[in-house]
């Protein structure tokens, strides 16, 4: 059974943006753009049974769109750097999204998982490399920001048993709720909405 997990996906500008920080770091096995995602859940192994409610109850998660951006990069492992990563904004909207995941999992009888939510896009695994290299790497690139974007929706992944890093196929897709606010586009028609001033 493939491992599963939820994650926000990177839209495509974005993902191009990232790929810019590549190389200059000994030791570094970059992940493939078309692999750049948020986890907001690892699942891991599960039955086709469970693989199924989990599903199902992803399915009735009602929450609004929101907008992140990329901001910073740093590393995960300290004196031992085992991955870099690019951070990302902290929306409240995404916290909470993940939150009631978190939630749906533990109902289903899935153990709690043990890490921290940090949400963050892994852009390289290291190994070998060494702490001045990692530091001179981040210190040059500490000011990489992106453009905010909308997140529409969220999906459930799975990866094939491997050292991590892809490839990631995408299993569901559920859809956030659009959120309109006064004076902009209604997307379905493109004719702006009226005023109320």
């Amino acid at each position: 059974m493939p491992r599963l997990f939820t994650a926000l996906e990177i839209p495509r500008n974005v993902a191009l943006s990232l790929s810019l920080l590549r190389g200059g770091l000994p030791g570094a096995r970059w992940i493939d753009v078309e692999n750049y995602h948020i986890t907001l859940r690892f699942i891991g192994d599960v039955d086709g049974r469970t693989a199924d409610e989990i599903v199902d109850r992803l399915d009735r998660i009602d929450r609004p769109e929101f907008q992140l951006s990329m901001t910073g990069i740093g590393s995960f492992g300290g004196k031992k750097p085992h991955s870099v990563f690019a951070g990302v904004t902290q929306a409240p909207e995404m916290f909470a999204l993940q939150a009631e995941i978190e939630r749906l999992c533990q109902r289903l009888g899935l153990p709690p998982d043990p890490r921290k939510f940090t949400p963050h896009v892994t852009l390289a695994r290291l190994k070998g490399a060494r702490v001045d290299d990692v530091v001179h790497y981040l210190s040059g690139r500490g000011n990489f920001q992106t453009a905010p974007f909308t997140v529409p929706r969220f999906v459930l992944l799975s990866s094939r048993d491997s050292v991590g890093g892809g490839p990631y196929l995408t299993e569901e897709i559920f859809p956030l709720r659009e959120e309109i606010t006064r004076g902009s586009w209604d997307r379905a028609s493109a004719v702006p909405e009226k005023s109320l001033l």
